[in-house]
């Protein structure tokens, strides 16, 4: 019942309680000096009725408006005085006191709008603990990765200033390590930038219809004309009677198919190197699998490859370096086209790596 309408009756009551209440006593009175004690109504019982009557009415006045109030008061005050103590907790930073009501009124109704608030001022801490926690890794992982190349360069030219590189062989190939470690380099800034651009959402996407098996075909023919120089092969499976128009960025697209292909050769062990992307048409959306076979993901790590400078490596020193950010701009990306991507992986055997898109009907 909302308050309005308790104020409403409480008014009412405190007319139609006295009134009831005055008639019921009065009769009452009456039987018991005129009928029980048969008392003289022209005598002085006719006085003790009507003092009687008096201090009755004033009584019962008092008695009802005091209980309305009191019951009609405490069902206001007291949730407040919960929202009251509930505010303070939030004040001094304590957001795990729930604060439940199952009144059906204005003040059930602003206390559980308040909870609402506490269960969201919660969520929005842990994000922000969370965020200055991937914000430390973050600066902690910029610095391993740039430190690490930087040492490398440095100690190949302090060999070169040496004189460690004393024959044209030796130079040409200190030279080549140090001009191969700053394109990695630049590589790896190349990747922070697009990572903290997507992040910052300040890059721009420009949508058209592509069509996907147009697309793949001629990503596929680029892919194993790479891979045939490591005895590897790249194909593509789709059914040309199928649709597989989507709307996406062209070039975003690129980079993410660019990413996953990447991150798949850096992991291949198979003497035959394999990489197959399959086309599945669906009812509203365009399904991709990008298959490789190379040494496959632990079922414990297939839950966080998506996230920024995760390396299912042990150590950061692995042979297959990266960034780390590659499948982390993936999922980026997609989710800005309104998609998603997520993995199938068996160790040993190979990584599937799929994306969904919106089809255009």
């Amino acid at each position: 019942m909302s308050i309005k309408k308790r104020l409403i009756l409480s008014n009412i009551g405190m007319i139609l309680i006295p009134i009831i209440s005055f008639f019921l006593l009065e009769i009452a009175l009456g039987y018991l000096l005129f009928v029980v004690f048969q008392g003289n109504p022209q005598g002085a019982e006719m006085k003790w009725f009507i003092g009687l009557r008096f201090v009755a009415m004033a009584f019962i006045l008092v008695v009802t408006n005091g209980i309305l109030t009191y019951v009609v008061s405490k069902s206001i005050i007291s949730p407040l005085q919960k929202l009251s103590i509930a505010a303070k907790k939030v004040g001094n930073g304590d957001l795990d006191s729930p604060l439940k009501s199952e009144k059906r009124d204005e003040l059930g109704e602003l206390t559980n709008t308040f909870d609402a608030m506490r269960i969201k001022l919660k969520d929005a801490k842990a994000a922000r603990e969370k965020y200055e926690q991937n914000r430390q890794e973050l600066i902690a992982s910029i610095s391993h990765d740039l430190k690490t190349p930087l040492t490398s360069i440095k100690g190949y030219i302090k060999g070169i200033q040496d004189g460690v590189a004393n024959t044209p062989e030796k130079l040409d190939k200190y030279l080549n390590i140090i001009s191969k470690t700053a394109n990695d380099m630049d590589a790896l800034i190349d990747e922070l930038f697009l990572y903290s651009r997507l992040d910052l959402q300040q890059i721009s996407f420009h949508f058209e219809k592509v069509d996907l098996y147009a697309f793949f075909s001629d990503f596929i023919d680029e892919l194993a004309f790479h891979l045939e120089k490591e005895q590897g092969s790249a194909t593509l499976i789709a059914n040309k009677n199928e649709a597989y128009i989507v709307e996406a960025d062209r070039d975003k697209l690129k980079r993410v198919i660019t990413n996953i292909t990447q991150n798949s050769m850096k992991y291949m062990d198979k003497d035959n190197k394999k990489i197959q992307v399959q086309l599945f048409s669906e009812a509203n959306e365009v399904i991709v699998e990008i298959n490789d076979n190379g040494s496959g993901i632990k079922q414990e790590d297939l839950p966080f490859i998506f996230e920024s400078f995760y390396r299912t490596d042990a150590s950061r020193n692995s042979s297959t370096g990266g960034s780390g950010l590659g499948l982390s701009i993936v999922k980026q990306i997609m989710e800005k086209h309104g998609g998603s991507a997520w993995a199938e992986s068996m160790l040993g055997e190979g990584t599937s790596i799929y994306l969904k898109l919106k089809k255009v009907i």
